[in-house]
C-alpha cells in the first residue's frame, strides 16, 4: 500500500501584513474559493489500476500505475477502459506520476529516485534520470516538468537533463499546503489531488496560491458503494483540444468527465 503522509499542524498565521490579520476570528483573505463540479460523462476504469498519473495527449488517454510488481505505463481506450498498449516496470520500482511533452513520456518512481523516459509510439525506454527526490505527481507547462513530492512544494525541472530549476511552495490561505499528489496543468493553472483527502486544488503557479478547491466527497462515496475496495481519488487529465477534464482514482471502477465551476 502506498505511503500515507499527514501534515503537522501549522500554528500561527504566516506572512501577516498587519496586526488585524492576527485575529483568528477574521477570515483569511487568501483562503481558496469553493469550486463546484458536475459530472458530464461516465466511463469504465480498470480496477486493477492503482492510478498514479493520468494524461490526455493528442486525444488519447495514458495512465501510469503504481504498487510494487504492478506498476505500468499504459495507453487506454477511454470509451471501454481497456488497455491498448502497456509496458511494465521492474518489480523493484513503484511507478508514480506521468506526463507527456513533445511526444516523449516521463514517469516518476516513488522511493527509487528514478525517472524513466519513453518514446510515445512504442513505450521504448530511451533514458532514465537519477533524482534526489521522492516522486509523486508530474505534469508540464509546455516547457518545464512540474513535480510534487508529497509535501507543499511544486518543483520545476528541465526536461532534457532533469536539472532542478526552481521550487514553488503552495499555500492554502496563509498556510503551506500538504500531500500534493497527482498534477495536471490546465490553461495556466496547476490542478492537484491532495493525497488521502477528497480535494482537488487549483493553484496559481505564479505565486503558489491555491485559488480554488473542490470537494469530491460525493463522488468518492458513490465509488465506494460500487466497489468498497476502491481507494482514494487520484488522477486528473485535460484534453487541450476539446477542453474536457477527466478524473478518477486508485482502483476505481469509473472515470469521469467533469466540469468545474471556475
Amino acid at each position: 500500500m502506498k505511503k500515507i503522509l499527514f501534515a503537522v499542524a501549522v500554528l500561527g498565521i504566516i506572512g501577516c501584513k498587519n496586526k488585524d490579520n492576527d485575529d483568528p476570528n477574521q477570515p483569511d483573505p487568501n483562503a481558496p474559493k469553493g469550486m463546484s463540479y458536475s459530472i458530464v460523462g461516465t466511463f469504465p476504469h480498470d480496477t486493477s489500476s492503482y492510478t498514479q498519473g493520468l494524461q490526455i495527449y493528442n486525444g488519447e488517454l495514458y495512465e501510469g500505475t503504481g504498487n510494487y510488481g504492478f506498476s505500468k505505463l499504459k495507453k487506454v481506450d477511454l470509451q471501454t477502459g481497456k488497455t491498448l498498449r502497456e509496458t511494465a516496470l521492474d518489480k523493484k520500482y513503484f511507478g508514480e506520476g506521468i506526463t507527456i511533452l513533445n511526444d516523449t513520456v516521463y514517469q516518476l518512481t516513488w522511493k527509487e529516485k528514478k525517472v524513466f523516459v519513453y518514446t510515445l509510439n512504442d513505450f521504448k525506454k530511451i533514458k532514465e534520470f537519477d533524482v534526489d527526490i521522492e516522486g509523486w505527481g508530474l505534469t508540464n507547462d509546455g516547457k518545464n516538468l512540474i513535480v510534487s513530492t508529497g509535501g507543499s512544494d511544486l518543483m520545476y525541472f528541465e526536461p532534457s537533463t532533469f536539472k532542478l530549476l526552481k521550487t514553488q511552495t503552495v499555500m492554502e490561505g496563509s498556510t503551506p499546503s500538504f500531500n500534493l499528489n497527482e498534477l495536471e496543468y490546465i490553461e495556466g493553472y496547476v490542478y492537484a489531488n491532495q493525497y488521502a483527502f477528497p480535494y482537488i486544488f487549483k493553484i496559481d503557479p505564479s505565486n503558489g496560491q491555491i485559488i480554488a478547491k473542490t470537494d469530491l466527497t460525493q463522488m468518492w462515496d458513490r465509488i465506494k458503494k460500487i466497489d468498497p475496495d476502491a481507494d482514494v481519488p487520484n488522477g486528473i487529465a485535460y484534453d487541450r483540444e476539446t477542453k474536457k477534464i477527466y478524473i478518477t482514482g486508485k482502483w476505481w471502477p469509473e472515470l469521469y468527465e467533469v466540469q468545474f465551476s471556475q
